[in-house]
């Protein structure tokens, strides 16, 4: 009896043991804070050009222009907000000072600004009110503060840095909650100056105190992320034509940045072995210009180009950051608006069904219990499949009873552990009893997405080639884009 006795003691034990959750991979390299993991979900949101320039018909305002020169005749932030948010934006980025100096908001600290503006008597605050629409349609607020001033006249001495500090205070303290604070490179060159007329050349690394000066912004608002061009918690992505690298890291060695400082070849892909978190964010704008002029009211940006940016920004694991020319009206021009909508409904079409759920998820590399391959296909961004440490090639399967047809697929990595995959490659059962290529990528990170051509089948092999570590994957995604045009060659990198 009591051999039996053991014997079931041992098995309860064995089961026991078997049901207790595996440990979780161990990080690997540089990891996201949790602001970073907050700005990485946002994905898409919007820039606003609107200042001097709008009303000037430039680009680079020079300083002199006379605040008279500011008088929107529309201006409504509450129709920004709503097209924006319409267009499935999740934010709004401000330029409120461009290098030409003029502030959108009354600062105490410069005559430069809305207050001496013809623009309801002077008594107006554009960031004011762009902060109350976001708050009222849900969305989050950006601020873009050029170190550059072409107007200010202690511009190059140390004078202009305590100015610099004071109109960021104001920006970050008056203004609610900002998720985003917008350091552009363009630092120094000819400008007004307060009438000097001459070129003032800084030192971009050492000028600004770029350490103290962002550890001010943080002081002021803990959950902000900060974006130059090498951070530090958000990089350009070195272009402005809204394209990630095939391959993109998410890691950099940001000590080798300041802004309009840095090795640029680095910015689209990442450094694989990077010592920060700097994800990359893509700018681009919906016209040829960043600022509004009528001469491109035809020029607005197709659904396929748009679409190419799309696919080469979220899909290639990097955020989107698409600019928005308000007009002089002070409105979001209707061709912007009608290209946005176009936009949304052909995305909604396209990934409003996800048909890995028609199937079901398998894979012979398992970690075990809390990493099953169910938790890749859950739509959760909590859970993941992992292997076991040590596995840097692995084979993850779908399979489904009645076929399913397919042009798009997506990855997510669960990168709070760190960014692992570096090479995958898609195989599809096409009815001939072998698995054949019809897809491959390099990187993953937060988000991958491959546009491929029509793949009709009943099994899906996800090949992970080489990884940094144990590869994870959080979610998956099968989709069938039907109605989107062919890519422009005009677009391609």
């Amino acid at each position: 009896m009591r051999n039996y006795l053991l014997i079931a003691a041992i098995g309860l034990l064995f089961f026991a043991c078997k049901e207790q959750p595996a440990a979780p991979p161990e990080p690997i390299g540089a990891l996201p804070t949790a602001q970073q993991m907050e700005w990485q979900e946002m994905q898409y949101y919007a820039f606003v050009h609107f200042n001097m320039n709008t009303f000037t018909d430039m680009e680079w305002g020079m300083g002199d222009e006379p605040p008279s020169s500011f008088n929107p005749s529309a201006l409504d932030t509450r129709q920004w907000a709503r097209i924006v948010k319409e267009a499935g934006m999740k934010g709004i980025i401000l330029t409120a000072k461009h290098h030409d100096g003029f502030a959108l908001w009354p600062s105490e600290f410069t005559e430069h600004s809305v207050k001496n503006s013809p623009w309801k008597n002077g008594q107006g605050d554009v960031v004011a009110e762009l902060a109350a629409a976001c708050k009222e349609y849900g969305l989050k607020l950006g601020l873009y503060l050029s170190p550059w001033d072409r107007n200010h006249a202690e511009y190059g001495k140390p004078e202009y840095i305590t100015y610099y500090r004071n109109q960021m205070k104001e920006l970050l303290t008056n203004y609610g909650e900002v998720f985003e604070f917008w350091v552009d490179g363009a630092n120094g060159g000819d400008g007004y100056y307060g009438g000097a007329n001459e070129t003032r050349n800084v030192d971009r690394e050492t000028y600004y105190d770029w350490d103290s000066t962002f550890a001010l912004a943080k002081s002021l608002q803990p959950n902000i992320v900060i974006f130059s061009d090498g951070g530090p918690d958000v990089r350009w992505v070195g272009n402005e034509n809204g394209f990630a690298g095939e391959t993109n890291w998410s890691t950099l060695n940001k000590a080798e940045f300041a802004p309009g400082i840095g090795p640029y070849e680095f910015l689209p892909v990442g450094q694989e072995d990077g010592t920060d978190w700097v994800p990359a964010e893509c700018d681009v704008s919906i016209r040829p210009g960043w600022y509004y002029h009528a001469s491109q009211d035809t020029s607005v940006k197709s659904l396929s180009h748009l679409l190419d940016i799309y696919y080469k920004s979220v899909g290639r694991n990097g955020n989107l950051l698409l600019n928005l020319p308000v007009d002089r009206r002070g409105l979001v021009h209707e061709a912007d608006s009608a290209a946005l909508m176009e936009l949304k409904a052909t995305l909604d079409a396209t990934f409003s069904v996800n048909l890995v759920k028609q199937g079901s998820a398998s894979a012979k590399d398992l970690r075990g219990k809390g990493f099953e391959p169910s938790l890749a296909v859950d739509d959760s961004n909590d859970t993941y499949w992992a292997t076991e440490d040590g596995v840097t090639e692995a084979t993850f399967l779908l399979t489904f009873d009645n076929p399913v047809t397919f042009n798009r697929l997506m990855l997510q990595e669960y990168v709070p552990l760190g960014q692992r995959i570096k090479a995958f490659e898609i195989y599809a059962d096409l009815g001939e009893k072998e698995y054949k290529k019809v897809g491959a990528g390099t990187t993953v990170g937060y988000k991958r997405i491959l546009r491929m051509d029509e793949v009709t089948t009943t099994s899906i092999q996800i090949k992970i080639l080489d990884s940094k570590a144990a590869p994870t994957l959080s979610n998956i995604g099968l989709f069938m884009a039907k109605t989107e045009p062919p890519v422009e060659k005009k677009t391609a990198e």
